[in-house]
């Protein structure tokens, strides 16, 4: 594949604040990315910074092999969409649409053309004449983003583009990008928050934190394969413990808050240091009755956390608590949910728990 984006030791200061620390990042034509962090950890000034908007402190930008970390947006093959959509309440969609090609001085049935063109890639080439005002929240977004291609930019940037809309019209609205990005074949780099948009529409994420990159990788590689426990903790819940590694008949041995377990066969190469581990809720296994499995944690159901498809399970294990998420058909038994309080165990595939890295060795 082609680089279209290259960044290199790029860096944003605010007073004595490094808001983007040194951050070097390829991103190939056509990849769909995701900058993933927290509430102020530099994603959004990074994205400013690739579109033009912010001025780095040190660094570079290339596009397209040029570099252009000190040209400004207009003459940049950019376009951005930001979360308010900034549709203008006074035209309608087609005039919003073709605003830009207008002000360009591209010819009127030109504009109207790749106007209804573009609404048509966003399913909205019969709200030409409306206005912004009759619009659902979902389909101001759409007119946002048919604005953002009409021009054939060569990167399409997101800010937080789906985080005003409800719950269910933002799972809609994922389906709906990713679905544009692949009719368009553009480049995409959007911001987010939300691991599940991360997880759902990106051919990889860029996991930040505090100015810099923590970890890069597929939605899969970074939900399997988390380095770190901050990376476990933000792309999906994970169960966290620290142990001492032992040495054990069938291999090392770890303690999950009190009781024994097996670890991977890599922990051996740890042996005796004080390591922290993890394991997703969905890879344990709910025991039934007297049922016998190796790898078993015995504790006592703290709650029962009902989510319609599945169910997720808090189990005591005396000095701590872990949580085991189940499909609903597999948790509720003749007499229904599980009684809080009763006796319950589960097990875990050591080749599952895993293992991973403070955040001071990262």
């Amino acid at each position: 594949m082609t680089k279209i984006i290259e960044i290199r030791g790029l860096t944003k200061t605010f007073g004595d604040v490094r808001g983007v620390d040194d951050i070097s990042l390829d991103i190939e034509e056509g990849e769909f990315v995701t900058l993933l962090g927290p509430s102020g950890c530099g994603k959004s000034t990074l994205l400013r910074m690739i579109g033009g908007f912010e001025e780095p402190t040190h660094g570079r930008i290339e596009l397209d092999g040029e570099d252009v970390t000190h040209v400004p947006p207009a003459k940049r093959a950019v376009n951005m969409v930001f979360q308010d959509y900034a549709l203008f309440p006074h035209l309608t969609v087609g005039k919003n649409v073709g605003y830009g090609l207008r002000v360009s001085g591209v010819p009127k049935a030109e504009v109207n053309s790749k106007a209804r063109e573009a609404l048509a890639l966003v399913g909205l080439e019969d709200r030409y004449e409306a206005s912004p005002y009759m619009l659902s929240g979902g389909q101001r977004q759409r007119v946002a983003l048919a604005r953002a291609i009409v021009r054939r930019p060569r990167v399409l940037l997101l800010d937080e583009p789906l985080s005003a809309l409800d719950a269910n019209l933002r799972e809609q609205m994922q389906v709906e990008l990713k679905t544009l990005h692949t009719k368009v074949g553009l480049t995409f780099v959007l911001v987010t928050h939300d691991q599940t948009e991360a997880l759902t529409m990106s051919d990889r994420v860029v996991v930040m934190r505090a100015g810099k990159i923590v970890q890069i990788g597929s939605p899969q590689d970074l939900y399997e394969n988390p380095q770190t426990g901050y990376v476990a903790g933000f792309v999906g819940s994970t169960n966290m413990f620290r142990s001492r590694i032992e040495a054990g008949v069938s291999g090392p041995l770890i303690s999950c808050f009190g009781q024994s377990l097996q670890a991977p066969a890599a922990a051996a190469a740890l042996g005796g240091k004080d390591t922290l581990f993890g394991f997703r809720p969905e890879k344990a296994t709910l025991l039934r009755g007297d049922t016998q499995a190796e790898n078993t944690l015995r504790g006592q159901l703290a709650d029962v956390l009902y989510h319609g498809q599945s169910a997720r399970l808090v189990m005591d294990l005396g000095s701590g608590q872990v949580v085991v998420d189940m499909p609903i058909t597999d948790v509720v038994g003749t007499a229904g949910l599980p009684q809080v309080g009763s006796a319950i165990a589960m097990s875990i595939d050591p080749h599952k728990i895993m293992i991973l890295r403070d955040e001071a060795q990262a």
